[in-house]
């Protein structure tokens, strides 16, 4: 089953809709590559898609243990590489709720995070900087 349908729009811009949902996602390239940056451009997309998941995977392992994690904030950036052109490293800060972690519930869900999909799909140049404020 096909995941997206992505629409060029001219003027370096795109719409992605996904298509069990419609949903859409515009993206314009970045203003260090000729765009407008009035948008996510797709490695910002691809970026925040870490983050995201990361936090989606730790909500899995919360529900499973009765960690409250709601309120916990993901803070991206992005930092992009010359020659060749890509995204040479990933932050990910996360600024956990004021609760009373356990060291085993901290456990669980830093494992959740670097164990995400997303995390696992990249490359192994990619440098993945994870930080856990709790």
């Amino acid at each position: 089953m096909k995941t997206a349908k992505i629409t060029y729009l001219g003027n370096l811009r795109t719409e992605a809709v996904h298509l069990k949902s419609a949903n859409a996602i515009i993206t314009d390239a970045p203003l260090d590559n000729n765009g407008k940056g009035e948008a996510f451009s797709p490695t910002d997309l691809l970026a925040t898609s870490l983050g995201s998941c990361m936090l989606t995977i730790m909500g899995i392992v919360a529900q499973r243990h009765s960690i409250n994690i709601e309120g916990t904030t993901v803070d991206v950036t992005k930092v992009m590489e010359t020659n060749p052109r890509r995204v040479g490293q990933i932050i990910v800060e996360f600024t956990m709720p004021k609760v009373s972690y356990t060291d085993k519930e901290k456990e669980l869900l830093e494992n959740a995070a670097h164990t995400c999909p997303v995390a696992k799909s990249l490359s192994a140049d990619l440098i993945q900087t994870v930080i856990f404020s709790y």
